[in-house]
């Protein structure tokens, strides 16, 4: 990514993860499509299939919707359904006589999901995730097929919306997104842990907290909750079985978006260790469970006229880029050396690691807030290549800002000087870089110092402290309303090669964690 002066590193966004997470919630459930979706997910889940009743509402849910009906009439006339006499279905009672009543239910509640969602801007991230929803549902019905329980059936509900989380946050919050897989795709953090880092709670979290919403049964939204680590036992009862199939389901899905044959592979068996015990599934129940699947998946992407999306490369300009993979991050030779601004060319690995030391030292719970913000400010002096890096805080008792703890040359002179009143002076606030950054909560990267509009914008206390300041950082501090400050880090040489995205991700996350520290 080019720098350009004064370009935000992630314009209008909200880099603290509590905050992330309500205005998530807030879209999801307040906007008027996804209100919809809300409503009529609600209304099928509750569709009881005990009696023919239950039969009637769904035939009658399936016909008042054109496309919903069509989409259902060519899943029951795929070969995997079709009867031997060859005659086509032509009316929906007998496609749920001939697919089942929860196989239509489940389908519809999928089918609701892609026409909500595929349509997204980001439409191949959308379409991966929509993908691994409803593999994991077909996993969920295949195993409620051999189960004992009671209502076994919702096992392939619970399974479609394992993967809620990670859709909702594809679809509204997509450079979040990218920041999680960016995060996991380094290897050092886990789904759950790059989860919390980006948007304040894990996506199985995230996929509860929708659901209940929505209003969903409560055995639902519990399967939803994640597993212990390592072998798990068998299950004592119904909700705690579900729990352990959307899990795995999702696991397998995942386990088959993948290229080659699963079967056989570390990673299958990985899955035996896991869940084979507690689920009663050898290999080669597995094998057959893996090819069961994969016919199933065909059926239904033919009935909705989707081409698979699982096994391609991402394209060019959608969805995760390729220097947000990170699949070069330790992978070959560490990058050596700096750029003449001095950043060194290493820095995502920097930045990597100081937001994996910050993230175990606030997990710890032993920290301090003054800690955290030690933390971070020395992980971006070192891993940028700052020349002076510096924190910033309000100072109510003297009415300014002024810079708290710092690092670099001159310290401690220049950190006396760095100080500007708390209120900018009568109509200079839309022309002082700092005050402008904090009042739109943007995070700054300034690769040119010496451009004459941004030399505009810097009040004259900077261009008298600083005059050889020719590149630099802005990171306001801002919960809520309040503006608290912002970290301040400079260099003495402009910075063409400017930030890329998986490091802006990084930098981002190590601010979030200040945040939520700062946060009452």
């Amino acid at each position: 990514m080019k720098a350009v002066p004064l370009a935000p590193l992630a314009p209008d966004d909200i880099p603290d993860g509590r905050r992330v997470r309500a205005a998530l919630l807030n879209k999801v459930c307040g906007d008027e499509d996804m209100f919809a979706l809300g409503s009529s997910v609600a209304r099928v889940v509750q569709m009881a299939s005990s009696d023919d009743e239950g039969t009637h509402a769904l035939a009658y849910y399936v016909l008042s919707d054109v496309a919903l009906t069509q989409r259902i009439l060519r899943l029951a006339n795929t070969v995997k359904y079709r009867t031997a006499s060859g005659t086509a279905v032509t009316t929906i009672s007998r496609a749920i006589s001939l697919l089942g009543f929860d196989n239509v239910k489940t389908t519809a509640l999928a089918m609701l999901l892609v026409d909500a969602l595929a349509s997204s801007e980001h439409a191949w991230s959308v379409r991966v995730e929509l993908e691994a929803s409803l593999c994991a549902s077909l996993v969920g019905r295949e195993m409620a097929r051999h189960s004992f329980y009671q209502g076994a059936e919702e096992a392939s509900i619970g399974a479609l919306f394992k993967n809620l989380g990670p859709l909702l946050v594809a679809s509204h919050e997509h450079e979040r997104y990218r920041e999680i897989k960016a995060l996991v795709a380094s290897g050092k953090h886990r789904l759950a842990q790059a989860a919390q880092m980006i948007i304040g709670c894990s996506y199985d979290a995230l996929s509860e907290a929708v659901l209940g919403e929505w209003k969903i049964p409560d055995v639902i939204m519990r399967a939803q909750r994640p597993l212990p680590e390592g072998t798990l036992k068998v299950a004592l009862n119904r909700g705690e079985w579900m729990r352990q199939v959307a899990s795995f389901s999702l696991d397998v899905a995942r386990l088959l978006a993948a290229p080659g044959e699963p079967a056989g592979t570390p990673e299958a068996q990985a899955l035996l260790a896991r869940y084979g015990h507690a689920l009663n599934i050898d290999a080669t129940q597995l094998g057959e469970l893996f090819a069961a699947v994969a016919q199933e998946m065909t059926a239904l992407l033919e009935s909705m006229n989707l081409e698979p999306v699982r096994r391609r490369e991402e394209p060019e300009g959608d969805g995760l880029p390729n220097v947000l993979l990170l699949a070069t991050l330790g992978a070959g030779e560490e990058a050596q050396g700096s750029y003449p601004s001095g950043k060194p060319k290493n820095a995502r690995e920097l930045l990597l690691a100081g937001v994996q030391d910050v993230t175990q030292m606030r997990a710890s719970g032993q920290h301090k807030v003054n800690d955290v913000v030690l933390a971070v400010l020395e992980t971006l002096y070192t891993a940028l290549g700052f020349r002076f890096a510096t924190v910033v805080l309000k100072d109510a008792r003297l009415g300014q800002y002024r810079a708290r703890v710092s690092f670099g040359a001159d310290k401690a002179a220049t950190q006396a000087g760095f100080a500007f009143p708390a209120a900018p002076a009568s109509g200079s606030a839309s022309r002082d870089l700092f005050f402008l950054a904090m009042a739109n909560d943007a995070d700054l990267m300034i690769s040119d110092a010496s451009s004459p509009k941004i030399r505009d914008l810097l009040p004259a206390w900077h261009r008298q402290l600083l005059p050889d300041a020719k590149s630099f950082i802005v990171l306001p501090l801002v919960v809520g309303q309040a503006q608290l400050g912002l970290f301040y880090a400079d260099r003495t040489q402009t910075a063409p090669e400017g930030v890329p995205p998986d490091e802006t991700s990084l930098i981002k996350a190590l601010k979030g964690q200040v945040l939520a520290a700062l946060a009452p």
